[in-house]
């Protein structure tokens, strides 16, 4: 077994989380980070840090079965110590594809790993965030990194490297692709988040809670029931357990009722504000302030005071 630590995702931005993680393991057990690209045509020499890059030839080259097996290949030939795949759909079926090829354990949607050499731990929240489990694999192994859990990699080196794994022949053919479109707001960077729930009636009233968000230079959200179920908003605005996790300074929640789901969603925030008029509400457990109030009433009030604060 070497002592690397390879770092893989088809996503840029989670790359360079992963790539952050590998080097927290690779500086415990005294290894190396390595950068995975899986492409289908040699890439030449690579001009954005230290990358190990294995090559073949396929028809899907960005299918999890593809880069799966091309990784697989070359853990053959280089035992790396551990595998770390970004935690993305995609990302999730290679590292149990890749897990399964090479025989080792998998650490699934893990974060703040450690190392002691011999074995890799991670945490992982269970039941919709409000239990965190510890888990453990021996060396070597394999595990998905749960995205929005590290900063991105402040640099990536300067060092490449290739490996040829051969001819990779898919065995599913993709007869069609239907893309999602592209997201229109990135609420994972958002520094102060206003979301709305249930408790607006109907979808023209959302512009009162975009009004408050953008008086504080913040970013719209909401709860799913606005995206998937009345389709009111795009689903990348949807937070909590089946939607995004994010981390901002300031979240406030706008009639949400506030279910393990969406709690789930923001429990990483620093600082969490709800206005509800139920004053049973389940937010009010989560939040660090809470009013008690008609959003009608309460978010015009409380742009009212902020914009005549800034006067």
């Amino acid at each position: 077994m070497s002592q690397e630590v390879w770092a893989f995702s088809e996503s840029d931005s989670v790359a360079n989380e992963t790539l952050t993680a590998a080097n927290e393991i690779a500086n415990a057990i005294s290894g190396k980070a390595v950068m995975l690209l899986v492409q289908a045509d040699s890439p030449g020499k690579a001009s954005v840090g230290k990358k190990l890059v294995v090559k073949g030839s396929a028809q899907s080259p960005d299918s999890p079965e593809f880069v799966s097996e091309a990784i697989s290949r070359a853990a053959k030939q280089a035992n790396p110590a551990v595998i770390l795949v970004g935690g993305t759909k995609n990302g999730r079926e290679v590292a149990a594809r890749i897990s399964v090829r090479l025989m080792r354990g998998c650490l699934s949607d893990v974060s703040k790993l450690s190392s002691d050499g011999k074995t890799l731990a991670g945490e992982r929240g269970e039941y919709a965030g409000k239990v965190l489990t510890r888990v453990v694999a021996d060396l070597p192994c394999v595990a998905t990194v749960k995205a929005g859990s590290y900063p991105p990699a402040s640099g990536k080196g300067t060092e490449t490297s290739e490996v040829q794994v051969g001819d990779v022949q898919a065995k599913t053919k993709t007869l069609s692709v239907n893309r999602k479109p592209a997201a229109t707001v990135d609420l994972k960077a958002a520094k102060i988040i206003v979301s709305a729930g249930r408790g607006v009636k109907k979808k023209e009233d959302l512009a009162i809670i975009e009004s408050l968000a953008r008086t504080l230079g913040g970013t719209l959200g909401c709860s799913r029931p606005l995206s998937s179920d009345l389709g009111w908003l795009p689903e990348d605005y949807h937070i909590g357990l089946t939607g995004l996790n994010v981390k901002p300074d300031l979240y406030i929640a706008v009639g949400i009722s506030g279910q393990l789901q969406h709690v789930a969603g923001i429990k990483d925030s620093k600082v969490v504000a709800a206005i509800n008029i139920d004053k049973e509400a389940p937010i009010f457990q989560a939040a660090d302030y809470g009013v008690v109030g008609d959003l009608y009433q309460v978010v015009p009030a409380l742009e009212k005071a902020l914009t005549s604060k800034r006067k």
